[in-house]
């Protein structure tokens, strides 16, 4: 797609959003362990975050758009593995975390993004609950100039990080495709209506 811009390669027209890679062994271990984490069953996936986590797990997921796109706007979005669609920067709360903080934590950690909170905008809606997986998602909203912004991935969390036009959007994962959903984004986009009617 010509609006996507490759964060692990060289790009003439935005050298800013270049990817650094992070420590080669602290990459291969984070490999290793989402390696094996993923080959465990997804049922017993479920039980073990559970085993750690609220009866419901509350999560802060982070909508970035390019501040500067010319065109259609442009959405930051990741390819984790197992690899079968993109996603978004999100993560599990930490113990005692506000959720601001951790979409501000999540970015950083996954993207390279360093944000503050004042940086960051409540989405509305705020919170999306997802009761058959028993999560709640707090979702956010920043806006960063991509091509004076770098990016930076792990290669084991995160495979690779892209800038996409909303008119243009990948194959997302079926959750993230309700979520941006919810947003009036993606092939869901119905959701946002159903969710006004619900209202």
């Amino acid at each position: 797609m010509k609006n996507e811009e490759r964060a692990h390669e060289p790009h003439t027209a935005d050298p800013g959003s270049l990817v650094k890679r992070r420590s080669p062994l602290r990459t291969k271990l984070v490999s290793f362990g989402y390696g094996v984490f993923y080959r465990i069953p997804p049922r017993w996936r479920s039980r073990m975050v559970k085993l750690v986590t609220a009866r419901y797990s509350v999560g802060s997921v982070v909508l970035i758009f390019d501040s500067e796109a010319a065109g259609p706007e442009r959405i930051l979005l990741l390819r984790q593995p197992p690899g079968r669609g993109w996603t978004l920067p999100a993560g599990l709360l930490e113990r005692r975390e506000a959720p601001i903080m951790a979409a501000c934590r999540e970015a950083a950690e996954e993207t390279g993004i360093r944000l503050t909170p004042d940086q960051v905008t409540p989405a509305v809606p705020n919170a999306v609950v997802h009761h058959r997986g028993h999560w709640v998602d707090m979702v956010f909203t920043a806006r960063v100039p991509a091509a004076r912004t770098a990016l930076s991935v792990d290669g084991a969390e995160v495979w690779e990080a892209r800038w996409h036009a909303l008119d243009e959007l990948p194959v997302v994962t079926p959750a993230t495709a309700r979520l941006l959903g919810h947003y009036g984004i993606g092939p869901e986009a119905h959701l946002r209506d159903e969710v006004d009617v619900a209202r």
